[in-house]
């Protein structure tokens, strides 16, 4: 009879003389009648053998042996490895997301010294562990890049991706509204298959599906770093979303066109003088309940 016939019986105390002489002569026997007697101390329910024989089995198993000698350290380490890679794989996938609420905004520092100064209602996202192998940020909304030298830095949306060596930008991606400007350096823009280089004071802008080339300007940074948003020959319907973004207000319309064009700017620090800033110049009229403003034709 083997060994686990023997075990098997002995659990069901149904050991024969000569069964039990070839239990007693099991090289593992007092370690047997210790376990035997500390399960005892416990209070269980009704014994059954198969279950019992199940629980035993890993410890009679694990007999001290030459072979076990080595295999225990090399299950620690095995197990040492298996908690540090997930450990290492759970914190170099952890992404690091950043988002403005309405009428604010945020300066945010990346691992290299580059700054974000993100605009009102934006999101970025970055993994900070891998940013010596990957300087990538994930943009939706609006935000002014200053990046500092070194390996290629991208910022991708999902109208295109942004990509330079060191140099300042700004992006804005709102819905279907996608606009990069080049402030500093050489600026390059990867949209629907094709790349466009920007250089200081180039905009690359689609809109609605619609690509728009813009003429040079010659400023330092954007407008709405210093607090007014600015527009060129651009839909009223992103104009209005952009006034909500700044301002905590509801805005309806009331037979507008909403694609007519629009070119002009307002301030983020006053809401009436910014309402007038856009409807004066298009012929409308405003009217104000609560948190809602109504925009019509005059």
């Amino acid at each position: 009879m083997n060994r686990e016939e023997l075990i098997k019986k002995w659990l069901d105390h149904n050991l024969n003389t000569e069964e039990q002489i070839a239990f007693e002569q099991l090289e593992d026997y007092s370690q047997l009648i210790k376990m035997d007697s500390t399960l005892k101390d416990f209070k269980a329910p009704d014994f059954i053998t198969e279950a019992s024989y199940k629980t035993l089995q890993p410890q009679l198993k694990s007999k001290t042996t030459k072979t076990d000698t080595w295999l225990k350290p090399l299950f620690k380490i095995a197990a040492i490895l298996m908690i540090g890679l997930s450990v290492y794989y759970y914190t170099t996938t952890l992404d690091t997301e950043i988002h403005t609420k309405i009428a604010e905004q945020s300066i945010i520092k990346l691992p290299d010294a580059s700054s974000v100064n993100l605009n009102a209602n934006s999101t970025v996202i970055f993994n900070e562990s891998n940013w010596n192998k990957t300087r990538a940020v994930k943009l939706k909304g609006e935000a002014f890049f200053k990046v500092a030298k070194g390996q290629k830095f991208d910022v991708i949306t999902n109208y295109g991706t942004v990509s330079v060596l060191g140099t300042q930008f700004n992006v804005k991606q709102r819905g279907s509204y996608f606009e990069v400007t080049c402030f500093e350096g050489l600026v390059s823009v990867a949209h629907n298959g094709k790349t466009v280089k920007l250089k200081p004071g180039n905009s690359f802008k689609v809109i609605d599906g619609k690509q728009i080339t813009e003429g040079k300007e010659n400023i330092l940074q954007p407008l709405w770093l210093e607090g007014e948003s600015s527009f060129k020959s651009v839909p009223l319907k992103y104009v209005i979303t952009e006034l909500e973004n700044q301002y905590k207000e509801s805005i309806t319309t009331e037979n507008i066109d909403t694609s007519r064009l629009f070119t002009g700017s307002f301030t983020h620090n006053n809401l009436d003088l910014a309402l007038k800033s856009i409807t004066i110049p298009l012929n409308l009229s405003y009217s104000k309940s609560g948190k809602s403003i109504l925009l019509k034709r005059e």
